[in-house]
């Protein structure tokens, strides 16, 4: 049986709940182009079933910031997912910040241990810095999801290197996130 995987790409196209921007990117537009790589990758392998949160770069998912992460979490428990992941890109002041980390809603769980896997990796291939994983349990989406959820900033939109990157080679990200996910499952 296949394992159900839901990929939000964080953030809509416009507010309302519309991501960080920085070097001239849009975080929402890096995570629409990840998760669509990401969700090819995972249906090709057969193991798994894919749903992403946005199906066009267009997309608009509710009409305020707690109607969009609404949507993205009652789309997930409804289809019933096995795993949850959010893609985001972080952001900083200071634009030397630079890396990859995981949240989850607390630690020693799946969705933690899943975060881990997808940041080592993530890690390996891009070459951006391990920034661990944490428990942050007031994030919503870890919170109201039925199922193990972690989300992932896969690099620092504010800086030049990591937007540079995120965006001109969105594969190497997907790839990053999907080999986690293998070392996650033993596969």
């Amino acid at each position: 049986m296949a394992i159900k995987i839901f990929i939000d790409q964080g953030h809509n196209p416009t507010n309302p709940n519309a991501g960080a921007e920085g070097n001239g990117l849009r975080e929402q537009d890096i995570t629409y182009n990840i998760g669509v790589i990401l969700a090819d990758l995972l249906r090709a392998n057969g193991n798994f079933e894919v749903m992403l949160s946005r199906n066009s770069p267009t997309e608009q998912l509710g009409t305020s910031n707690a109607s969009s992460l609404a949507a993205r979490v009652n789309a997930a428990n409804e289809w019933g997912a096995d795993y949850f992941i959010s893609l985001h890109t972080n952001a900083f002041s200071n634009p030397s910040a630079s890396g990859v980390e995981a949240y989850a809603y607390r630690t020693g769980t799946e969705g933690f241990r899943l975060g881990e896997n997808i940041v080592d990796q993530l890690s390996l291939i891009t070459g951006l810095e391990n920034r661990g994983t944490f428990a942050r349990p007031s994030l919503y989406v870890l919170r109201r999801t039925n199922m193990p959820a972690t989300l992932i900033e896969m690099g620092y939109i504010t800086n030049p290197g990591d937007a540079a990157l995120m965006s001109g080679e969105p594969d190497l990200f997907a790839l990053g996130i999907y080999n986690g996910i293998l070392q996650f499952f033993g596969l």
